[in-house]
């Protein structure tokens, strides 16, 4: 298996698609199934040689002018990219993640924004320990990258399981005014990865999987109203048909899962040390202007605490709505954005409430998320700077 910057490059494939065909079922599984680690980071940053070539090429790609130097206007395309890794919204979509392209962009020019632009010597620097972030992000929640060839899906089809999940499916799409296209649509969404399904709301799955599968079924029945019983029955003649377009066409998918259930807050409140040593950190990232007047309010709070996220195992507020929504309760019982000034000692304290008001919540309403991505070729307008997870591969070869 060839080995990317990131890690991983899909298993070249022997002739002939789907199941089957020579090779034992361990070279199948390693074929189907990449676990994205952080080990090919880490390598690549170790390899002194290596990440020199690296970063000299990722600079002079990012170098437009080529005065030697990187200014904020030739970084932002980093910047963006960096984000996108963390799974953020594009930058300017959404004002409470733009907090952290602001972090990232001021780790490369040290806060003092773009008098000189950033040297070569700087710029590998940050890239090295951005990437080592990454690492051990990766470490601690790896990305799991399928390869879907239909087979998981017929077996879904015919296993026990089938009919109590579509009999849910339907309780949920289903309705008598709705035609049956439009629920065998909404179904097909609901699945995942889990049934063998990538995920059918991507513009190419659907061009390329879903549509060509459904003009396998009757037209005139697509546009009727969906029963329950023309439903199971439609529906199983369309996975049917999915999963041939899926041994043909095999769809490349990078899934990430995670439970949010409150132990990472709580190892970091049981542990003094580093907890004293986070808190003096956030501290001093305070400016200094703010400190005189709100350092109580609700958004230096957020900042902060977005800053001992990592240490929390919690994710980049903006990444998940749900923990988002629970950061948010638990400044509100924190009576964390009356706006009033406070000292070092009081927001050290407000900060530790509102980490043990979050982990109360997460103890006793875990969240589970999950994200599936199809693995595209690289696009044009993607970053110079960090490789894409999904690199190098088409949803099908």
């Amino acid at each position: 298996m060839e080995r990317s910057w990131f890690g991983w490059r899909k298993a070249k494939q022997g002739g002939g698609g789907g199941a089957g065909g020579g090779g034992g079922e361990r070279e199948e599984e390693d074929q189907a199934k990449v676990v994205v680690d952080g080990s090919g980071i880490r390598e690549l940053v170790e390899d002194r040689e290596a990440f020199g070539m690296f970063a000299e090429t990722k600079f002079r790609q990012l170098d437009a002018d080529g005065d030697g130097r990187l200014s904020v206007r030739e970084l932002q395309p980093a910047v963006a990219d960096i984000g996108a890794s963390l799974g953020l919204p594009a930058q300017g979509s959404s004002p409470n993640a733009d907090h952290i392209y602001s972090e990232a962009m001021s780790e490369f020019t040290h806060g003092h924004g773009n008098q000189e632009g950033v040297s070569r010597a700087e710029f590998q620097e940050v890239l090295s320990d951005i990437l080592l972030g990454m690492a051990a992000g990766l470490k601690k929640d790896p990305i799991v990258i399928l390869r879907i060839d239909g087979e998981d899906l017929r077996d879904f089809v015919s296993s026990p399981r089938y009919e109590p999940a579509v009999a849910a499916i339907f309780s949920q799409v289903g309705s008598e005014d709705a035609p049956l296209r439009q629920c065998l649509l909404a179904a097909v969404q609901q699945l995942g990865v889990d049934h063998g399904m990538p995920p059918a709301a991507d513009p190419w799955v659907v061009e390329n999987v879903v549509e060509p599968a459904l003009q396998q079924l009757s037209a005139d029945e697509l546009e009727q109203p969906a029963s329950r019983d023309v439903f199971f029955e439609q529906l199983k003649k369309l996975l049917g048909s999915v999963a041939e377009q899926l041994q043909e066409r095999h769809v490349i998918v990078a899934h990430t899962e995670n439970t949010f259930d409150g132990s990472g807050v709580r190892r970091l409140l049981g542990n003094k040390f580093e907890l004293d040593k986070l808190l003096d950190s956030v501290w001093r990232d305070v400016p200094a202007e703010h400190k005189k007047k709100a350092p109580k309010d609700k958004e230096h709070l957020r900042v902060a605490l977005d800053k001992m996220a990592d240490a929390a195992s919690l994710p980049p507020h903006g990444a998940v709505a749900q923990v988002d929504a629970v950061v948010d309760e638990a400044l509100k019982v924190a009576d964390a954005g009356d706006g009033k000034a406070v000292q070092e000692g009081e927001f050290k304290k407000l900060l530790t409430e509102v980490l043990g008001a979050v982990m109360l919540r997460l103890s006793g309403e875990p969240i589970f998320f999950s994200t599936s991505t199809v693995v595209h070729e690289p696009l044009s307008s993607s970053s110079a700077l960090l490789p894409s997870l999904a690199v190098a591969s088409p949803p099908s070869e």
